[in-house]
């Protein structure tokens, strides 16, 4: 899921959210907002059994995937668009 809340001026705070276990072991959020950098926006667990991690942006067009243990690359269905460089949100 992606949760998109509109902050002071003209930045929003994107949330990514996955199930807790799955995929199992550590996800991070990676994307042209980090510079595709693994690592940078690790989902965290949260109480309600997801696991979540909010980056905020400014006004464009971001691509971004998952990327989970063992190199293993995912999209979220949830995406504005799909294209070669995985899933895309627009803020």
């Amino acid at each position: 899921m992606i949760k998109r809340n509109r902050l002071f001026g003209n930045k929003t705070r994107v949330t990514f959210s996955l199930p807790v276990n799955q995929p199992a072991g550590p996800v991070s959020v990676v994307g042209t907002f980090n510079g595709w950098e693994p690592g940078a926006h690790e989902l965290k667990p949260r109480r309600d059994g997801t696991r979540t991690v909010s980056v905020t942006v400014p006004p464009g067009s971001y691509h971004f995937r998952y990327l989970a243990t063992d190199g293993h690359w995912f999209d979220d269905e949830n995406a504005d668009a799909f294209g070669p460089h995985g899933g895309e949100i627009r803020v």
